[in-house]
């Protein structure tokens, strides 16, 4: 049996832009990216700490060292430029490999920069 579970997360990211004149997507600085084992176009969960909102979208690689976090499409009616949010990935994993399994946590100050 397979079960997701979380592979990584971004934790506590402040959105920089939202752009809904954009086809949808979430666009993250590579940066960060890198640090949390997460890919263009994987799909990812977006938590709003600030609203409560939850969606779900893909990950479109943003410029390195930037600190972007931008909603896109649809999504940017979920959120606003200074929300603070949670980016999640998740991984289907057999249960004897999740019952081992780390995932990566990255945590970034208010500018999106790793601490």
């Amino acid at each position: 049996m397979l079960i997701h579970i979380c592979k990584s997360k971004i934790h506590r990211a402040t959105i920089t832009e939202a752009n809904v004149n954009y086809e949808g997507s979430i666009t993250i600085d590579s940066d960060l990216m890198r640090a949390a084992d997460i890919v263009p176009f994987e799909k990812v969960q977006i938590a709003n700490v600030t609203s409560g909102e939850r969606l779900e979208t893909y990950v479109i690689e943003g410029k390195a060292g930037s600190g972007v976090i931008c909603l896109n499409g649809a999504a940017a009616l979920k959120g606003k430029v200074g929300d603070i949010i949670i980016i999640i990935a998740y991984a289907l994993l057999d249960r004897e490999k999740a019952a081992y399994y780390q995932p990566t946590f990255v945590k970034v100050d208010k500018h999106n920069k790793i601490v």
